[in-house]
């Protein structure tokens, strides 16, 4: 499901493809021509009952598309505006304008010669 709380400010138009799994927080302001897809969270970085009257949740302005899987946290979190956010990325800290933001994922790939076949194993 999707879960929007209703504090939340959220301009139009807004987008959400694939709403599985959503969570926008209180606190958290979008600006217009946001796409959001699913998995993604727009939440706190604490949940101390000293912080419940400050601004907890990030920030995204304009013309923003958040991918699978992301998480961006804390109310001083800005993802600038015409910025693309990749899939399966962590986020706490403010995004410059026109950016392209992903998670650097390493492969690491070996050689088939280094594994024997299920057959050659010494029991």
């Amino acid at each position: 499901g999707i879960d929007i709380h209703p504090g939340a400010q959220i301009a139009s138009p807004f987008f959400i493809d694939h709403g599985t799994g959503i969570v926008i927080g209180e606190t958290a302001r979008i600006g217009s021509e946001v796409r959001i897809y699913q998995g993604v969270t727009l939440g706190a970085l604490t949940v101390e009952r000293s912080m419940a009257n400050t601004k907890r949740h990030p920030t995204i302005e304009d013309h923003v598309v958040i991918y699978a899987g992301s998480t961006i946290l804390g109310g001083d979190t800005v993802i600038g505006h015409h910025t693309v956010v990749g899939g399966n990325t962590w986020i706490t800290e403010s995004i410059l304008p026109h950016s392209v933001v992903y998670r650097n994922h390493r492969v690491v790939v070996k050689d088939r010669k280094d594994f024997k076949p299920p057959n050659d194993f010494e029991i």
